[in-house]
């Protein structure tokens, strides 16, 4: 009787290292994904930077262009001089101060490059990973979840990109505290500012996913979602604030679709609760059936 015991939780240590060795090789190869794609950044250089990194500062930035042709709208229809809606329009001059800046900049931005490039390969090894996991019926109802969370994760990306980032680019850098004090702006504080705010839109814009698997394993209800929506309005809001400039014009910019995709999100757990509820009525009438 001892020894079936001990070879049962042999099996199952064996079946937990297996399990261990499994996602080893998923992560292995998601990295790799990752690093040939920052290969290929690295030796783009001159595109990376000239035309992604360092663009939202430039006035011929699409986004900046959009503003100022908003600006000029508004001072045409009200009769009004005032610049305050165009952004960036001055190019920003950005130094290097440490020996070392350019370079680890460099391999910074080529990583930022590879993970973002290689995120669909990277949900396709996590959705490998817990596939075996799901049964038939759920699998049936995952289809497409690598799709929409890449596409989630890559329209946050670009959101952030060009909406909030340039918005921030131009009010961190003209913020003074006094006139006698000169904005000097680091690589490594822009890139830092720039990566930060993408990535952060990127994740943000998983709400939707991140809503499916709560409602899907029962922690989330959309009666919860409706009943503390104001809440959630206000947490928005205060999300909007940190991954922005602390002006009212960004905030309610980035805040707008934030709200959007919590309203999505409360239909989406809205249809999952809907689906469990019709999967629990045929299984009682069947079992009535059987009876």
């Amino acid at each position: 009787m001892v020894k079936r015991k001990s070879k049962e939780s042999k099996a199952i240590e064996m079946s937990f290292m297996d399990h261990l060795e499994e996602l080893r090789w998923h992560i292995v190869r998601a990295v790799a994904g990752v690093l040939i794609f920052m290969i290929a950044a690295f030796l783009s250089r001159d595109f990376i930077f000239n035309e992604i990194i360092l663009k939202p500062k430039s006035p011929e930035f699409p986004t900046n262009i959009l503003f100022a042709n908003i600006s000029e709208w508004v001072n045409r229809i009200f009769n009004t001089d005032t610049t305050a809606l165009a952004i960036n329009s001055h190019p920003l001059n950005i130094v290097n101060i440490d020996m070392a800046g350019q370079f680890m900049s460099h391999v910074k931005v080529s990583l930022v490059a590879g993970i973002i490039v290689a995120s669909p390969y990277i949900f396709f090894e996590i959705w490998r990973f817990i596939k075996p996991a799901l049964k038939q019926n759920e699998l049936r109802y995952a289809r497409g979840s690598v799709f929409y969370t890449s596409l989630l994760f890559i329209t946050g990306v670009l959101f952030g990109y060009y909406l909030i980032a340039p918005l921030s680019i131009h009010f961190l850098s003209t913020y003074n505290v006094s006139d006698e004090i000169a904005n000097t702006i680091k690589l490594n504080s822009y890139i830092g500012t720039l990566t930060s705010v993408t990535f952060a839109s990127g994740i943000i814009f998983e709400l939707p996913v991140a809503t499916l698997f709560l409602s899907r394993i029962g922690l989330l209800t959309p009666a919860f979602m409706k009943k503390y929506r104001k809440h959630a309005y206000v947490l928005l809001l205060i999300l909007s604030a940190v991954i922005t400039p602390p002006d009212v014009f960004s905030q309610i910019l980035v805040c707008v679709p934030l709200v959007v995709l919590y309203e999505i999100s409360i239909s989406i757990s809205r249809y999952e609760l809907r689906k469990q509820d019709n999967k629990t009525d045929k299984s009682l009438f069947k079992t009535d059936k059987n009876e």
